[in-house]
Parts: C-alpha cells; sequence; structure tokens
C-alpha cells in the first residue's frame, strides 16, 4: 500500500510540474501566441500623414515598405492615414508600428502612448526648419497685422507647421490667450485644407486670403503649378521648429528597434533610397534624434493642450 500511495503522489508532482511548465511557457506569449520577447509582429506597419496628395505618397512609400522587408527581414506595409490624429491613435493601439510623424504629432504620441522617436528628417543640412505664412502676391497683404479679418487655411491642426507654431506665435504677438479666441476674433474664418499644399492652392485658387506650411511648399508644387511663386509670396515666418520623426511604438523590443534604426540610416549612403524619402517629404538624409530635442515643441504645445480638439 505505501509503494502504491507514493507512485500516486509521485505522479501527482509530475502532473503539477508539468502543468506549471505550460503555465510559464504560456506567460512568455502575447494574446496573438507571439513571444513577448522578440515581439515582432507579422507585419510591420509604417504610418504617413497627407502632406501631399494621399494617392502619390501611397505610391511612393510602397519601394520603401519592400525594402524594408528586404532588409528586416519581415513583411513591411505602407499606410496612409487620414491625419495626424489618426496616426497618433493608431500608433497607441499597435495598428501602426512606425510612424513618419511630425513634432507635434510624435509630441501627442509621445505623452499618450509612450511612443518613442528614434530618427529625424535632414533638410538643406539642418534638423530643423520654419513655418511660413504665403499670401497671394496682389492681396495687398504685406505683415502679419494685414492677416485680420482674412480667412486661414492650414493642413491640420495636428501639424507643426501648419498650425501649432503659427497659432502659437499670432496668439503671442495680439494678445489671444486661446486659439480659439485667435481663430474666431482674429479671423473671418479657417479652413482645414488636408495638406500643406491643399493649404497653398486654397490661397491661390482665392478660397482663402492666407496659409501656413512648411518652408516651401511651393517647390513640391512648382512642377504642377510653374507660377506658382510668382502667385504666392511669403510674408513671414515663425521660430525654428525640430524636423520630423521617424517613431516606433513602445511594444517593439530594443533589438528590432535597432534594427529598423540601421536600415534607415543606411539608406544616407543609397541615393536611390534617399530619393524616395525625398519624394515622401522632401527628406534630404536621416539622422538620430532623442526626444530633448523636441522640448521646445512640448513647451508650445501646452498653450494648446485644453484648447485643441484633434
Amino acid at each position: 500500500m505505501k509503494k502504491i500511495f507514493g507512485l500516486i503522489l509521485v505522479l501527482a508532482l509530475a502532473i503539477g510540474l508539468a502543468a506549471c511548465g505550460s503555465d510559464d511557457s504560456n506567460g512568455d506569449k502575447n494574446a496573438d501566441g507571439k513571444d513577448k520577447e522578440s515581439n515582432t509582429p507579422e507585419t510591420l506597419v509604417m504610418g504617413f500623414v497627407p502632406s501631399q496628395d494621399s494617392d502619390t505618397i501611397a505610391d511612393t512609400v510602397e519601394p520603401l515598405a519592400n525594402r524594408l522587408s528586404e532588409e528586416l527581414g519581415v513583411e513591411v506595409q505602407g499606410k496612409v492615414m487620414t491625419n495626424y490624429n489618426a496616426l497618433v491613435e493608431a500608433m497607441g493601439s499597435n495598428q501602426v508600428h512606425i510612424g513618419f510623424i511630425p513634432a507635434f504629432g510624435y509630441v501627442l504620441a509621445n505623452e499618450q502612448y509612450d511612443v518613442e522617436v528614434i530618427l529625424k528628417s535632414i533638410r538643406h543640412g539642418s534638423g530643423t526648419y520654419k513655418a511660413q505664412y504665403l499670401v497671394r502676391s496682389d492681396s495687398g497683404i504685406e505683415s502679419l497685422e494685414d492677416l485680420e479679418g482674412k480667412i486661414w487655411a492650414f493642413g491640420d491642426k495636428g501639424s507643426t507647421s501648419g498650425y501649432l507654431f503659427p497659432a502659437s506665435q499670432l496668439m503671442e504677438k495680439f494678445g489671444y490667450k486661446s486659439s480659439a479666441e485667435l481663430e474666431s476674433d482674429f479671423f473671418s474664418n479657417i479652413t482645414a485644407a488636408g495638406g500643406h499644399d491643399n493649404a497653398a492652392l486654397a490661397v491661390m485658387n482665392g478660397e482663402a486670403d492666407v496659409a501656413t506650411t512648411f518652408d516651401d511648399v511651393r517647390d513640391t508644387l512648382e512642377g504642377d503649378y510653374p507660377k506658382i511663386k510668382e502667385e504666392l509670396k511669403v510674408i513671414d515666418y515663425t521660430d525654428e521648429i525640430p524636423n520630423d520623426t521617424i517613431s516606433v511604438t513602445k511594444e517593439l523590443d530594443d533589438e528590432l528597434v535597432q534594427k529598423i534604426k540601421d536600415v534607415f540610416l543606411s539608406f544616407n549612403d543609397d541615393d536611390e533610397m534617399i530619393k524616395i524619402m525625398n519624394e515622401v517629404y522632401n527628406w534630404d538624409a536621416i539622422d538620430e534624434a532623442t526626444d530633448s530635442e523636441y522640448d521646445v515643441v512640448k513647451e508650445t504645445y501646452q498653450k494648446f493642450k485644453d484648447d485643441i480638439s484633434l
């Protein structure tokens, strides 16, 4: 009897240990069954926002996605979002893993979802740029003071150069405490055009009096509108703004993030890939970036935190 009891006890212990081993194994899995340690999605999704025509961006990023797929050994898909907020939310829900996201969008994504900036764009040898105020050359508008009572066009309220920095500058210059006051009391109307190019074209077509865009959106439109630099003029600029980013979600493991960084940085020595980056967002080169570089945007954002509904 003692031998039988001992055998039962040994079997019970063996079954218990096996169950514990099974539980430990499951503990290293995500809900979808992937290993937590590697945490490499079956498809990496890159998100973009429309600074120009959405279909144009979608076509242009396809070879970029294909090249990343080859280098990383995982399928990469490019996805054009409707606006900046849609990209931030998609990264927060881990539906987009790599975001080509401007400074303000990055600040929101970092604050709300711990999205991490890893790289930034370089244009004309600089990691910063300015926003510009575009008006028709024949409008008679010569200064920011002349914008009072006019119609303001911008790409999106989530745009750093299209909205955030110009609004901040105008609020400070004319003593408005909120962007809502600026919109209703200083301008006669506002329009979110859905992209920097659309905002500029709204002014050129007489649908708005001033457009705030990155410097210089006219370069990207000159091929289709050869006289745009004659028809539209710049009357002022904002302070320097940190360039747009390549940022990643917190769920991606460090090893994969480093691989992503290395692949993008290698494009600096690849004329074909830099050409693609230039066609997408006018990037001339790619450099590493840190969160602290975007402190000026975080400080500016505080003026709008309770006022802008994205």
